[in-house]
């Protein structure tokens, strides 16, 4: 989502015209993923990235061309290959990567950056956004056609290629971004564009500073618990004195961190009931398991399941700033339904590897 921002930031504070690529599929290894993007304008500025800078000097002059032209290209960098010519060979992340390059009219309200920029109006809900990045001969009109998908009817587009509501509800049943591809030459990359995390703090002492401020460069919604009075200037605007439980969602990571053990009981016996994926609790153990006891002599249900106390993961963190590390690292690993090992420990690749799903 951050770099979603800093792409619809850049949009805006450049006149001059611009070209978008965006990763639409990945075979095997790659440093970035389906979805990553990079905005390029004619002057040579670009925003975002697609690699981890061996592919974008290509992209650049990939991008101008569409500019120049004015028409969309699908591009594929294989670094699989030895031959001399293939740009990434001798990278070794044996992958095949297919970059999509798309001018940006300006004058069309529905332009990809355009739909991009919708994703921000409405970040309490999940986004699909379709890209046609393959067309057949008689159809090449349709080459790199975005459009934001909601219900059956939005995929009009596509009507001819296949049934639309039997489409629609392998859309709408995907839990990751995938390709889809049609036997009639048709390929489509059908992103899902998540909630950002929302992380609540709950406290105003000065460790929270630290954790802000990672919290915001990770581009995540921060929320801060807390009388205005008591929270620094730049981080008035992310105050939130009327907080209520039902704003939370299963998007939502709390952190309990006001330093007062009757304060932290409190907002955590408020939060219990929504069965939230992560709630985090400052202090030692036997602090969380005193608050724990206290709540369930109350007559309250405690699920520690899903409360992480002491907070963060064992990094041997010991200042603010590293314990703010140890903290959104916790939060990244259980939103990730990953373990928090070492990476050279896991038998799988880094990243899960799709299958396109195969239409009639």
């Amino acid at each position: 989502m951050k770099e979603i921002k800093s792409i619809v930031n850049a949009y805006h504070s450049h006149s001059e015209r611009a070209a978008l690529a965006t990763v639409v599929r990945v075979e095997g290894s790659s440093y970035r993923r389906t979805g990553a993007r990079m905005l390029v304008f004619e002057t040579g500025v670009w925003v975002g990235g697609i690699s981890g800078g061996c592919l974008e000097g290509d992209a650049l002059k990939r991008a101008k061309m569409a500019i120049l032209k004015d028409s969309p290209s699908l591009v594929t960098y294989d670094t699989t290959t030895d031959d001399d010519h293939q740009i990434g060979v001798g990278l070794g992340c044996n992958g095949i990567i297919d970059v999509l390059f798309v001018p940006i009219d300006k004058t069309d309200s529905h332009n990809p950056i355009k739909l991009l920029e919708d994703t921000l109006h409405f970040p309490e809900q999940n986004h699909i956004l379709i890209t046609i990045t393959k067309a057949p001969e008689n159809a090449k009109n349709l080459l790199g056609k975005i459009f934001r998908y909601n219900k059956a009817p939005d995929l009009k587009p596509l009507s001819g290629y296949s049934d639309l509501e039997t489409l629609a509800k392998s859309i709408e049943n995907l839990e990751k971004s995938k390709n889809l591809f049609f036997e009639n030459g048709l390929n489509v990359y059908v992103e899902l564009v998540p909630k950002p995390i929302k992380v609540y703090i709950f406290g105003n002492q000065y460790d929270l500073y630290p954790l802000a401020d990672l919290v915001l460069s990770l581009g995540w919604d921060l929320f801060i618990v807390s009388e205005k009075s008591k929270i620094k200037e730049q981080l008035k605007s992310h105050v939130l004195e009327d907080f209520k439980p039902e704003m939370l969602d299963k998007n939502s990571a709390i952190l309990l961190m006001s330093h007062s053990l009757n304060t932290d009981k409190a907002n955590l016996k408020s939060t219990l009931p929504l069965n939230l994926p992560y709630i985090g609790m400052l202090g030692p153990r036997v602090r969380a398991e005193k608050i724990w006891h206290e709540l369930e002599q109350e007559g309250a249900e405690v699920n520690t399941q899903n409360i992480f106390a002491p907070v963060g993961l064992d990094i041997g963190a010991t200042t603010p700033d590293e314990i703010a590390l140890s903290i959104v690292s916790e939060i990244k690993m259980v939103f990730a339904n990953r373990s928090g090992e070492h990476l050279r420990n896991r038998p799988l690749p880094i990243h899960d590897r799709e299958q396109p799903m195969i239409f009639k």
